[in-house]
């Protein structure tokens, strides 16, 4: 059993997943650093580019524990249930508990239905959406085990990297939006199961968080390497790992069911420097999400009208 808090980050061999990683293991959590990549014994490269290959699930873990953190590095490949269980498992068997879980595993194939075949439009489906929801579904009973009498109080805490919901977003890259949005649909939905259920309600909840301004990463590198100017329009990924500490400090009922952007949830919290963010000096990057997004509540929110729960068998 840790005395720390345990947080699981499914997608931290690089990029955001490695920021976030590094960001909860200075901030007193005990880090499981999960993804597909491993280091093959003896090939680890000291220090390398955190947005390569060559940046892996071992390389982080060995930064952490360089930084005085605690980490272990489990191999997980979220395209299959098993893998899943296994990752689920081996955590609870090395530290005993589960207190926060961050999903950032993603496909990307950024191109319009009639550009994207359907194998990469199943290898998107596969990690996004499904990965998230197999991931959560196997974590949920760990993470709503029983408080402890040393911690009467402890509340779980899922973060899922996903935007808020709004129609410019599935723009020339709807069958990758289908499955990003369907991740922020989990999220409203689970935090709406949470509020109704006695059993969750207090004890975990659910938020989802993406980037107002695009931060380096792998993802980006492919345009910076065509373009180096586009670096001007870019945030360090510090940004998000700051972001999802701000989070995890805020009371998990203020942001249960929240699709968040990372910029203007800080300055909620009073964040007035960004200019520490910029990743070229003295830039003031592009901002690429909405300054006003669309509430997706209706006039008829509380009325359920008949529920009823396949799994029950019954009317509700």
């Amino acid at each position: 059993m840790s005395d720390k808090p345990v947080a699981l980050v499914v997608g931290a061999s690089r990029g955001l997943g490695r920021q976030i990683a590094l960001s909860l293991a200075s901030n007193n959590y005990a880090v499981v650093v999960a993804a597909k990549t491993a280091s093959a014994p003896g090939t680890t490269t000291e220090d390398p580019d955190p947005n390569s290959p060559a940046s892996t699930i071992t390389t982080v873990t060995n930064e952490i524990r360089k930084a005085g953190g605690e980490a272990t590095a489990i191999q997980v490949d979220v395209r299959f249930e098993e893998s899943i269980k296994s990752l689920i498992s081996q955590t609870i068997s090395t530290y005993g508990r589960l207190d926060v879980l961050i999903y950032n595993s993603g496909a990307i194939h950024w191109a319009p239905v009639k550009n994207t075949p359907l194998a990469k439009f199943k290898l998107m489906q596969s990690i996004n959406p499904t990965g998230l929801y197999t991931t959560v579904h196997f974590a949920l009973p760990h993470m709503l085990a029983s408080p402890t009498a040393q911690e009467p109080a402890r509340q779980a805490r899922i973060v899922v990297i996903s935007p808020p919901i709004y129609s410019r977003f599935f723009r020339g890259k709807t069958p990758y939006a289908m499955g990003k949005v369907g991740m922020s649909v989990l999220t409203k939905g689970l935090a709406m199961d949470i509020q109704r259920d006695n059993a969750m309600r207090g004890r975990i909840s659910i938020t989802s968080l993406w980037p107002a301004v695009a931060i380096e990463s792998a993802a980006t590198q492919q345009f910076t390497k065509v373009n180096p100017e586009e670096r001007n329009d870019l945030r360090k990924a510090t940004i998000f790992g700051d972001a999802i500490l701000a989070i995890l400090k805020a009371g998990g009922d203020k942001v249960n069911g929240a699709l968040l952007l990372d910029e203007d949830f800080l300055r909620a919290q009073g964040v007035t420097d960004f200019d520490q963010y910029s990743l070229v000096p003295g830039t003031a990057p592009r901002r690429i999400m909405p300054q006003q997004l669309p509430d997706l509540t209706v006039a008829e929110q509380d009325d359920e009208g008949k529920r009823y729960d396949s799994s029950a068998k019954s009317k509700l």
